[in-house]
């Protein structure tokens, strides 16, 4: 497993937690890697931040409330 992050301004501990618990819920090596690549764009002065947030919200409450299986 790959973990590298390419998210340079957090922690290596906690980038690998991060992508061993997005291994286990079922994410490919390629999926995790575009997550880590939007999250360091997103953080890093992305122009359209809040539409991002709006975005990931909302997949977020569709997998918490079972709407959407990964």
């Amino acid at each position: 497993m790959n973990t590298h992050s390419l998210d340079r301004g957090t922690d290596t501990q906690s980038t690998i937690l991060e992508t061993e618990a997005l291994v286990q819920c079922g994410f490919t090596q390629d999926e995790i890697d575009s997550l880590l690549q939007l999250r360091e764009w997103y953080q890093h002065g992305g122009s359209d931040r809040i539409n991002v947030v709006r975005h990931l919200e909302f997949l977020k409450f569709l997998v918490s409330n079972g709407k959407l299986q990964l």
